[in-house]
Parts: C-alpha cells; structure tokens; sequence
C-alpha cells in the first residue's frame, strides 16, 4: 500500500492563500467608500408615559425579607 506523498501540501496551502490574499484585496479595493462621511443628526422624540414621573422599584420574591 503506498504513502500518501505530503511533500507538496505547504506548498499547495500556501499558494492558496496568497492567492486569496490577492483576490480579497482586489475585490476590497473595487470597493468605494464615501470620501467625507458625516453623522446625520436625527431628532429624538419624547414620549410621556405615565410612570416616567414615579419612582417604582421591583422586588424579586427570593430578595424579600424571610417572616
């Protein structure tokens, strides 16, 4: 039964991932990025609801004190 022959394998891997290397950054430098990006400034809504003014607290039923 013959040996399974390795001797190129780092060779082949390597060259793989060079060459995907090289196609990532040609696909990436196709790309085009805005030149001067800046934020929009978007408006923020208030809503009144009814218990923004109360002070609530939940109490977990372990947390409460043993009678």
């Amino acid at each position: 039964m013959p040996q399974l022959d390795t001797s190129t394998w780092f060779l082949t891997i390597m060259s793989m991932i060079m060459t995907l290397f090289i196609l990532f950054q040609l696909k990436i430098s196709n790309y085009l990025y805005p030149m001067n990006p800046e934020p929009v400034e978007m408006k923020v809504q208030k809503h009144d609801t009814p218990w923004e003014m109360k002070w609530t607290k939940i109490y977990l039923p372990l947390s409460l004190p043993l009678r």
